[in-house]
């Protein structure tokens, strides 16, 4: 086991993102995974049913008694919900982990559509963006950060551009919500640009992708790999977790965390 992850996100009671499909990932990648809850969901593949946030306090102490016994090797922040909870996020990162590496997923939609990001918490998102190693943005999550709509190769490019003076070191563009065959995710720092082109599987079972995606980049990071090579390994776990889910529930499914180990 190497690499410790704490995960700052919301649980989902259906097991197929957050907190649940973190710890699945950070563990069958070999890593240590670590949480402080931010929310609890009542939420199957079908939607999200409930949101009951967790208070600020209790949040901070997770965060805290983590810090203060076990360490971190890496961070990584999912579903923070509303702006106290950001606020509170970022006074525990600039204590204790202002240099240790952080990976953002700016959650704002579930799969089904419901809201897991106030509105006015938007705004106050960009303060954790200024702090990331990386941020991983879906395309619609994208456009909500940047105000314009990403439809071809110069909007990501500018997208990714505008991230990056938002203070974010590098910015994973995610293009599964894109349209055709293939699917096109550019790793855009201030030095180089990256583009992984894979081919599109076309399943149902593709909730938690992102959380998935995230925590993977988060393990490799913990585990001393560079930017470029986290990613990449991160992105072949997610298609192999893909192609081998297993179908549960009547929406959205999860996918095979496990499909290392089969």
């Amino acid at each position: 086991m190497k690499g410790r992850v704490l995960i700052i996100a919301g649980s989902d009671s259906g097991g197929g993102a957050g907190i649940q499909a973190d710890i699945k990932t950070v563990t069958m990648l070999g890593g240590y995974a670590m949480t402080a809850i931010t929310a609890i969901t009542a939420q199957n593949t079908c939607g999200v049913f409930a949101v009951h946030p967790i208070p600020t306090e209790i949040i901070a102490r997770q965060i805290e008694v983590v810090f203060d016994d076990i360490g971190v090797d890496c961070l990584k922040i999912g579903m923070l919900h509303n702006s106290a909870v950001i606020s509170t996020v970022i006074k525990k990162i600039d204590k204790y982990a202002a240099k240790t590496p952080l990976v953002v997923d700016p959650v704002m939609v579930a799969k089904g559509g419901s809201l897991l990001l106030k509105s006015e918490a938007v705004a106050t998102l960009t303060q954790i963006i200024s702090r990331a190693s990386v941020i991983t943005p879906n395309l619609p999550e994208a456009e909500v950060l940047c105000g314009f709509d990403i439809a071809n190769d110069q909007a990501r490019v500018k997208a990714g551009s505008l991230m990056l003076a938002m203070g974010a070191e590098a910015v994973l563009l995610k293009g599964g919500h894109g349209v055709g065959d293939s699917i096109e995710d550019w790793l855009i720092t201030k030095h180089e640009t990256y583009k992984f082109v894979s081919r599109r599987i076309h399943s149902t079972s593709t909730h938690g992708t992102g959380c998935t995606l995230a925590s993977a980049i988060a393990t490799g990071l913990a585990q001393g790999k560079t930017m470029i090579d986290a990613v990449s390994s991160a992105r072949d776990y997610v298609r192999q977790a893909i192609e081998k889910a297993p179908g549960y529930g009547k929406g959205h499914g999860p996918l095979n965390h496990g499909c290392i180990l089969f």
